[in-house]
């Protein structure tokens, strides 16, 4: 065991010198060092070459797994978060490589955006130029993490070859009357000079980005009617594919908002000229018909723009071709969300005081009495509208006035209006700008030549659009050019697509969970009804990671915050150094701003990959937030020293003639080897179960932990001749590698090499292959596993049996077994089942899930749980 002095230095997180660079091959030398951060570097640098290149083979797509980790924006470093949400990722895929599936893991660049064009600004280069030397920078450190990235398909949305079919994706939704452009009031940045979406706007009415001071601006934008998938967006979050998607489902749910209206898109008109789109909400869509004018709030958009500065204001009803008066009240009551309402004065008494007050005609005509079904094809056929939304839901702006983004593909023809670029002329590319001459904020607008074309209906002279897109709309679809990224002629392989979707599991940061979320959903929605996705619902599983802390001090006084060494502790309470101030010590999302961050390359030189990849996954789920703390560390850090011993160990008895086998009872040898058999069943069953079915990684990890404190324990008559010891230290540092990769595969090639060989036949080891090369061990066939019958939540029976005939039972014959149990027939005899699931994962227990009826549960109150031995 390691000593309580070594141990005393760990904590204290002083122990590893420096590293310099030592170039000669790794040999068995090492089993006589000990396990200082030069050595885990020597191992990283050794193994970083013959891992796992995560290499997918499009022809075996049966097997597929795909994870797929939210790519980064190429801000020139990685951060925590990222290490943690690529490590997540990458374990998960190692542990699905190493099950014999063919995983597809993918990386790309998320590189359009405001950010990256003040950063070229502010350091002279253009745009292109900054995000590229990012990539090539965060490439490098992504390598360092050992994680198996398949490089071979990766993206960059900046790139003309991806933003091509973003562009040809906005032109199959215009041309399907998808999107619309209209005058709209919109949040504008005077330090950016852009649009910001409400999300991009604080509490204080500031810049997220910026800082200043928000302001209202009248601009004609381009929109996507995302609310026409709204029911199908709503709806598909009950999907029963939908796996592990949580409190993010109710998060969806929410901002789609309950889909119990319809929307009407009506054309506003200011002295008979078209201004703009009015959306107008209703809950009765037969009432459409039967308007007499439209009632909006004082404050709103159309008042203050339009009413206020033209007499004659009006819309034009598609059903009826009337024009219907705009009427400014507060007397009303508008829906959620709203600023308008369709005002019936046959139906509501205040509408018809109003209409009587100012005159307003409102005769009904009895022809126009049509269902709500005739109205809203009507409204289809029309494109107007007709498809059900919530109030508060409004359609996608996606017009941003910067210049580096995709570049909408629109001609603006003063004779023929806005006309789509054609096909063949994709993608339009953006200008290369000169920012050297002048540093100011770049637009599109600036860029005269590039700005003048001809119209490609009448060849007259004609305008380009300058508003570029919301990044949002690049990487809404980046999951499917993934599986493509070369094809210069179509968006991706749609056959390809069809066997490879959905995404089997997607990670990510919970700040993305709602838009980025939704917009990617109203993507695949969107695809799939032009018969280029093969479903609904683009991610069957979900995991969104918490954020990684960091402790941050800030002055209890003025509010500023401090550095860790600009603070001292007095008992539980910190104070400034300079002046004793009071400082609040709290955990906060790492930030420059905070000084609470923590830069990974400083973690790798000090720790390395291995070590700082554990730490990342360790101690808290990964749903939730992670402190870093350095407190926390030498559990870890003793673990790996442990794991090294037990090696080292490992190689030294196996080596030693001296340890003779009658020096321990055959009978206890037979019955330590037994609890060894046991062991091992027992944790390849839990740590898969962490891997595959909660990724509970953390608790994986201390379920590894503690089979090692079981080989530790292990008398050296057991390490020298059993082979159930043998198999459990090989499922030991199998079960290791896909969170630590190359301190594994050392420890595999010690153990591999060590002299006394047992288990020469043992199906589950292939001794000349590398430990990334194993197969994920298995629980024996005669292992006991239990099939659960759980009614209303609670287990009311459970019955044993081995694995051989656990992996042969059918939900059928798993449901017709439970339910033939006595106990099981008293808890259902009197009672209505309203459902029965089912849940079976490899290597694991099964579950039988009965739902009743639970006014019936007081007649039942005596029963008891049991166990029951398996007669089948």
């Amino acid at each position: 065991m390691i000593s309580k002095k070594i141990f005393y230095k760990l904590n204290n997180l002083r122990c590893y010198r420096k590293y310099s660079p030592n170039h000669r091959s790794l040999s068995n030398d090492i089993w006589n060092e000990e396990l200082t951060i030069d050595l885990k570097l020597k191992i990283e640098k050794y193994w970083k070459d013959k891992l796992c290149k995560g290499s997918f083979d499009k022809n075996n797509v049966d097997k597929k797994f795909y994870v797929l980790s939210m790519f980064p924006y190429p801000s020139g470093h990685l951060h925590m978060g990222h290490v943690r949400v690529y490590v997540i990722a990458d374990s998960i895929a190692r542990f699905h490589r190493m099950h014999g599936q063919n995983v597809f893991q993918p990386m790309g660049w998320d590189a359009f955006g405001l950010p990256a064009e003040n950063a070229a600004i502010l350091h002279g280069l253009p745009a292109d130029k900054w995000t590229s030397s990012n990539i090539d920078h965060m490439k490098k450190q992504l390598q360092e993490l050992g994680c198996s990235f398949d490089w071979s398909n990766e993206l960059t949305t900046c790139d003309p070859t991806y933003y091509k079919w973003t562009q040809w994706f906005f032109l199959k939704m215009f041309q399907s009357g998808l999107v619309y452009s209209k005058e709209a009031e919109v949040n504008w940045d005077p330090v950016d000079e852009t649009v910001l979406a409400n999300e991009q706007v604080d509490e204080y009415g500031r810049s997220w980005r910026s800082g200043a001071i928000v302001e209202k601006k009248v601009l004609k934008q381009w929109f996507i009617k995302t609310t026409q998938f709204s029911k199908a967006l709503f709806e598909g979050l009950n999907d029963p594919s939908l796996i592990d998607w949580r409190d993010i489902i109710n998060l969806q749910k929410h901002w789609i908002g309950e889909c119990d209206g319809y929307k009407f898109d009506f054309q506003l008109y200011t002295d008979n000229v078209c201004r703009t789109i009015l959306n107008v909400w209703t809950q009765y869509p037969e009432h459409v018909p039967l308007a007499a004018f439209i009632c909006v709030k004082p404050d709103s958009f159309v008042h203050k723009y339009y009413v206020l500065n033209h007499k004659n204001v009006y819309i034009k009803n598609p059903i009826t071709g009337s024009k219907l008066p705009i009427l400014v009240t507060d007397r009303v009551v508008y829906p959620e969300g709203q600023e308008s309402r369709l005002a019936v004065p046959h139906a509501y008494s205040v509408d018809k005081e109003l209409a009587e007050e100012h005159n307003i005609f409102h005769s009904v005509n009895q022809s126009l009495n049509l269902s709500r079904e005739i109205i809203c094809e009507k409204a289809k056929e029309l494109n107007f509208g007709g498809y059900q939304v919530s109030s508060k839901l409004q359609d996608w702006l996606i017009s941003r006035q910067r210049y580096w983004g995709t570049p909408v593909p629109i001609i603006h023809c003063t004779n023929c209006g806005a006309q789509a670029v054609p096909e063949e002329q994709l993608p339009v590319k953006l200008p290369m700008l000169d920012v050297q001459s002048a540093k100011k904020f770049k637009s599109l607008e600036l860029v005269e030549e590039w700005i003048k074309t001809t119209c490609p209906k009448c060849g007259k002279e004609a305008k380009r659009e300058t508003n570029t897109m919301d990044t949002f709309v690049d990487s809404s679809w980046y999951y499917m050019r993934y599986l493509d990224p070369k094809n210069i002629s179509h968006p991706f392989d749609k056959m390809l697509a069809n066997k490879m979707m959905p995404v089997d599991i997607y990670v990510g940061g919970k700040e993305h969970a709602v838009l980025h979320l939704y917009y990617a959903r109203f993507f695949n929605h969107f695809l799939h009804s032009i018969g280029l996705s093969p479903c609904l619902e683009p991610f069957k599983k979900l995991l969104v990671q918490g954020m990684v802390m960091g402790q941050s001090f800030k002055n209890k006084i003025n509010g500023t915050y401090l550095k860790e060494d600009e603070v001292i502790k007095k008992g539980k309470t910190y104070f400034s150094k300079d002046g004793d101030y009071p400082v609040i010590a709290t955990w906060e999302k790492m930030s420059k701003s905070k000084h609470n961050g923590v830069e990974p390359k400083n973690t790798i030189s000090e720790y390395g990959v291995d070590t700082m990849r554990l730490l990342v996954l360790s101690n808290v789920a990964p749903t939730s937030n992670r402190n870093w703390n350095s407190d926390t560390f030498p559990g870890i850090l003793n673990w790996q020293h442990r794991l090294w011993l037990t090696i080292r160990e490992f190689r030294t008895i196996r080596n030693n003639d001296d340890v003779q086998r009658h020096t321990i009872d055959s009978s206890l040898f037979q019955k330590e080897e037994i609890k060894l058999h046991d062991a091992r069943n027992y944790h390849v069953k839990k740590t898969s179960s962490n891997f595959r079915k909660s990724y509970q990684l953390s608790v994986a990890i201390s379920k590894l932990q503690g089979l090692t404190n079981i080989l530790r324990k292990s008398s050296k008559e057991l390490i020298k001749y059993s082979t159930e010891y043998e198999r459990l230290l090989a499922v030991q540092i199998i079960m290791l590698t896909p969170m630590a990769p190359h301190f594994a595969s050392a420890l595999w090639s010690g153990f591999v090499s060590a002299p006394g060989r047992i288990n020469h036949n043992w199906e589950q080891i292939n001794w000349e292959n590398d430990v990334i090369h194993q197969k994920w061990p298995q629980v024996d066939n005669d292992y006991i596993l239990n099939l659960y019958c759980v009614v209303n939540n609670a287990v009311k029976c459970v019955l044993p049996m081995p694995k051989r005939e656990m992996a042969l039972l059918t939900k059928e014959a798993a449901i017709k077994l439970t339910m033939n149990q006595d106990i099981i027939k008293e808890y259902t005899s009197s009672w209505n089942i309203i459902d029965i699931g089912f849940q079976s994962y490899e290597d694991n227990d099964t579950y039988v899930f009965i739902k009743t009826d639970r006014k019936s549960v007081a007649k039942t109150k005596s029963a008891s749980s049991k166990i029951v031995k398996n007669n089948i």
